[in-house]
């Protein structure tokens, strides 16, 4: 007789989960705050320091003059929504009580920089540049028809902050230190 066995990715701790749910009804106007520091190091090249892990690199390819160390600042975007819709759909699963074992997004993002940074390319409006259509194809696995599997994911893509920051308009200031 031949046994089919399973292994399911490392699970969250669901109590944990639920406690921060809970959190989150009772003041659902909380905020975090992200910081970061990112830090130039020549041509197009930077670092990014994210509390006290190790800097994110990130650079241009060479086509965009720089040195095609690191992704770029486009494809970082992509992977900080490949992470959000993933901690997203793994909690879903999780309060549903659903095991994956198998989670895998794959992202596309259709991007022009025909204004080259504003440095004398074409004349355009903020509207115009950036990502014009973002698309995520989800390889996902567990314990649960493809329906259900399906709706954890349309679920977690709703509720991401992530997706959420593509989607809609934020409001954004810059200015000198």
């Amino acid at each position: 007789m031949t046994e089919t066995v399973k292994t399911y990715l490392r699970p969250i701790d669901r109590e944990g989960l639920l406690g921060f749910a809970e959190k989150g009804r009772a003041e659902p106007e909380r905020r975090g705050t992200n910081k970061v520091h990112t830090v130039m190091e020549g041509q197009y090249r930077s670092l990014s320091y994210v509390g006290d892990h190790e800097a994110v690199v990130v650079d241009e390819p060479l086509h965009l003059f720089g040195q095609n160390t690191a992704p770029a600042p486009g494809e970082i975007v992509l992977s900080a929504l490949g992470g959000c819709l993933g901690v997203g759909i793994t909690a879903v699963a999780t309060l549903r009580q659903v095991k994956l074992s198998k989670l895998e997004l794959f992202l596309e993002g259709d991007i022009g920089n025909t204004a080259a940074w504003g440095a004398g390319g074409a004349e355009r409006k903020p509207e115009q540049m950036g990502f014009q259509e973002v698309r995520v194809k989800v390889v996902i696995e567990g314990d649960a028809t493809r329906e259900e599997l399906d709706d954890i994911v349309q679920h977690a893509n709703f509720y991401s902050p992530v997706a959420n920051t593509i989607r809609n308009p934020v409001k954004f200031s810059i200015g000198l230190a």
